[in-house]
């Protein structure tokens, strides 16, 4: 996968006319740049349904009396969380449903994205905890919904579940390859047919620290 060449007009990116959205890839292609605005990948004209990985917000620290799954956003992971959920507003993101862990950290962070406007359906799900994994959430959880190609489904959760989720999708296994920060999120196109496993897409990125 190559990047394509793009220009930027009016705080916009265009790829022969039409709007495509920045995509930091940080490496993982193989290739260097320094400054946000150098790869961009143009995102497809199909409209397969899309799965967002977002990592909870920065939490508590563990200590001594503190069960794992009640430590809570620190006030720098709110504040963090919303400036980030509100920057994706204004990017045009929109979800059709938020799924999260059950955990306090990421239901929080959920929250924050429903509170921003992100999206109007919230649901929490044992898959998204650190017990899960992706084929029991697939079977039990997507597939029985049947859901239109062109959803967008958000999944808030933890690491490393989540960047092991997108490397079974995108290579067909966990590679320990990928890292998601803590409020980051990747976006991943399911293919239209067919097994997802080492055939779905990449097309979303980004860094927290270049959407504060």
């Amino acid at each position: 996968m190559q990047p394509r060449e793009l220009h930027k007009k009016d705080g916009q990116i265009l790829w022969h006319g039409h709007l495509a959205r920045p995509c930091v890839i940080n490496r993982l292609f193989g290739l260097h740049h320094n400054k946000f605005w150098d790869i961009f990948l143009f995102e497809s004209h199909l409209i397969n349904m899309e799965l967002y990985l977002i990592r909870h917000g920065i939490a508590q620290e563990h200590q001594p009396g503190l069960k794992d799954e009640k430590r809570q956003l620190t006030p720098e992971g709110r504040e963090k969380t919303e400036k980030i959920a509100q920057r994706l507003v204004k990017l045009g993101f929109n979800f059709d449903l938020i799924l999260t862990s059950p955990l306090v950290r990421a239901y929080q962070t959920a929250e924050i994205l429903i509170a921003a406007g992100l999206s109007s359906q919230l649901e929490a799900s044992d898959h998204l905890s650190f017990d899960g994994n992706i084929q029991n959430w697939w079977q039990e959880w997507l597939q029985p919904r049947k859901y239109p190609q062109k959803t967008r489904l958000a999944l808030v959760g933890h690491e490393p579940n989540l960047s092991h989720w997108a490397e079974i999708l995108l290579w067909g296994e966990a590679k320990e390859s990928l890292i998601l920060k803590k409020a980051g999120m990747m976006g991943i196109k399911l293919p239209d047919d067919g097994s997802a496993w080492g055939r779905s897409q990449m097309f979303w990125l980004t860094p927290p620290k270049y959407l504060l």
